[in-house]
């Protein structure tokens, strides 16, 4: 077949995969597997990765999914940049020889039928290059895969005539209101005026979505070596040092988060330093939901710059937190938000529609706004305050 196999471009950093790399390993070998079942077929996961003294992570990544792994291994691939990493990925993704190392029966190869890459500042610039490069389509920020043969009636795709596209990748995201999910698919111009086939199948997925698979030592894979050139344009730009900048905002440790959203708006300021307040009663981190974070209301610039920042989304757009208790205060629950907090211990909601999405979602729905709601908690927490301390 001219298109075979899912290729994975894996991210990596101090020697070890990051977490989204594992994940779309997870859920590319679910796939594959279901694929290779419904067609009988053998085609492979096969994880890419570029850098310097990278063989080591090459086994790990066949533990956690991969049939096979290609890596270029240069120092000038150990920091991505965009010029040279693009280029690298598509002689790797076009090179026959690399594919018949490990599957020996892929003789027509051409391409990948699929490929995925991470959601992240990288690789939603990689995954746009390479797959231009490519010559195919590219779906933008995933969280959801389903691999069908679907019937597609289209008037400039099949000319108006209903056809079937086997073994086609849905690939799903929320739409921009947040309520409704969007299928995405790359299809072939079949209309003979405008013929045309688009592979790889792209995607970039949203870190977070889906679950590694457990790591197991004993599984199997090949290993390829592949020695990448590099075009001497693409080599003036150098990185000469490199320091990752954490975000300041603390979710990790903290055992509670307290987020708002939109039904902060009649009265913006007043509303979230009372939100603020909350947090500290908790000890807890404060979240927002998307819309915050384009500052919708007006407030003080010391507000604005310490709570409507993108390092505080929480959701598909943002982060993904897992603390024992989540409160969301005046927060309406778009599956972005959803997305980003459902797996909390203990879910809180606040909101005076008793039809809110997050309604669903919650363990405890107070109907009521957040003005009336939330100094009612602060007052309640700093009467129970001395009796809890005089438990210590």
């Amino acid at each position: 077949m001219k298109y075979e196999h899912l290729y994975v471009v894996i991210e990596h950093e101090g020697g070890k995969p990051i977490p989204v790399s594992l994940e779309m390993l997870g859920e590319a070998r679910r796939l594959m597997d279901g694929y290779n079942s419904k067609y009988g077929a053998s085609e492979l996961v096969v994880a890419v990765v570029l850098g310097n003294n990278v063989r080591k992570l090459c086994d790990q990544l066949v533990h956690y999914g991969a049939d096979a792994v290609i890596y270029a291994d240069s120092p000038e691939l150990e920091y991505s940049r965009n010029a040279v990493d693009t280029p690298v990925l598509f002689q790797i993704a076009t090179n026959r020889d690399l594919v018949l190392k490990f599957a020996p029966k892929s003789t027509g190869f051409v391409k990948p039928r699929y490929m995925f890459f991470a959601a992240d500042n990288i690789g939603r610039q990689l995954s746009s290059t390479v797959v231009g490069y490519l010559d195919s389509g590219l779906a933008s920020d995933i969280n959801k895969l389903a691999i069908s043969d679907l019937e597609i009636k289209h008037e400039h795709k099949t000319k108006g005539q209903a056809m079937v596209y086997e073994r086609t990748l849905e690939m799903y995201r929320p739409d921009f209101s947040g309520f409704l999910w969007t299928t995405i698919l790359c299809l072939d111009n079949r209309n003979p005026a405008i013929a045309k086939e688009f592979h790889p199948q792209a995607c970039s997925i949203i870190p977070g979505v889906f679950a590694p698979i457990e790591r197991d030592a004993t599984r199997k894979g090949v290993i390829v070596d592949y020695a990448p050139t590099f075009d001497p344009e693409s080599l003036k730009v150098k990185i000469l040092s490199r320091k990752i900048v954490k975000s300041s905002v603390d979710f990790d440790s903290k055992k509670a988060v307290v987020s708002f959203g939109r039904g902060i708006k009649g009265s913006p300021e007043e509303n979230i330093r009372m939100v603020a307040e909350l947090a500290k009663e908790l000890d807890a981190e404060v979240g927002v939901s998307l819309p915050i974070s384009k500052k919708p209301f007006p407030v003080s610039e010391n507000v604005s710059s310490t709570y409507m920042t993108p390092d505080r989304v929480v959701g598909t757009s943002g982060r993904k937190v897992t603390p024992l208790l989540y409160i969301a205060a005046g927060i309406s629950g778009t599956m972005h938000h959803l997305a980003g907090m459902k797996e909390s211990g203990f879910v809180l909601a606040i909101n005076p529609d008793e039809d809110a999405p997050i309604k669903g979602e919650c363990d405890m729905f107070v109907k009521g706004r957040m003005e009336d709601v939330v100094p009612a908690l602060i007052e309640e927490l700093r009467r129970l305050r001395p009796a809890l301390e005089a438990k210590r």
